[in-house]
């Protein structure tokens, strides 16, 4: 019985940490706004949904993260 029980909190505890260590892509995408308004947009980074990287501006402390960017075609090759 002893055995099981270690079993399962093994398994439990595993489970638990696969959970925790998943990448959340939708939450990596966040919107930074210059104050607590969220009228002036002052950058963003994450991923659009074509997994082009967007990275640009500033991050402040005002914040929406979750969704999806709209796919931005990738600047032209040199």
């Amino acid at each position: 019985m002893r055995k099981i029980s270690l079993t399962a909190l093994f398994l439990a505890c595993l489970g638990l940490g696969a959970l925790l260590s998943a990448p959340s892509d939708a939450a990596s995408n966040c919107t930074y706004y210059g104050d607590a308004s969220h009228t002036t947009v002052v950058g963003q980074y994450g991923r659009d949904c074509c997994n082009n990287k967007i990275a640009w501006g500033s991050k402040t402390q005002h914040a929406e993260c979750g969704g999806c960017f709209v796919c931005q075609p990738p600047p032209p090759s040199e």
